[in-house]
């Protein structure tokens, strides 16, 4: 991800944001979370809103929409939410170790056994 250097225009994110430095919401989009529009751009979209809703037919994570935007992340999760309040893209978040199924203790010492007699 390319950092804003002198050249840059720092105007640009503030109008592709409306001004926001955080989404309304204080949703949280992990850069794993996986992105998949809901529907096609409609005339008259912001041109990032309409860029994430086609490359998103297919899931893509938080982070491959940024460089794919060649945008800071921060921005894209701005944009994101946007999208996400009108139902534009749903999120796939990633599982975390409350919800992930693990196997059975008594499995893995199993299989722990069985590699120690290798």
């Amino acid at each position: 991800m390319k950092r804003l250097g002198p050249d840059d225009d720092p105007d640009r994110l503030y109008t592709v944001t409306g001004g926001r430095s955080r989404s309304a919401d204080d949703r949280t989009l992990d850069l794993v979370t996986l992105i998949v529009s809901e529907c096609d751009p409609t005339p008259g979209m912001q041109s990032e809103h309409a860029r994430i809703l086609t490359m998103c037919r297919r899931p893509l994570a938080v982070v491959e929409v940024a460089a794919e935007l060649r945008l800071p992340v921060s921005v894209v999760r701005i944009l994101l939410s946007d999208l996400l309040d009108r139902g534009q893209v749903t999120a796939r978040h990633p599982r975390t170790h409350a919800t992930a199924q693990l196997p059975a203790a008594d499995l893995l010492k199993e299989v722990l056994d069985a590699l120690h007699r290798l």
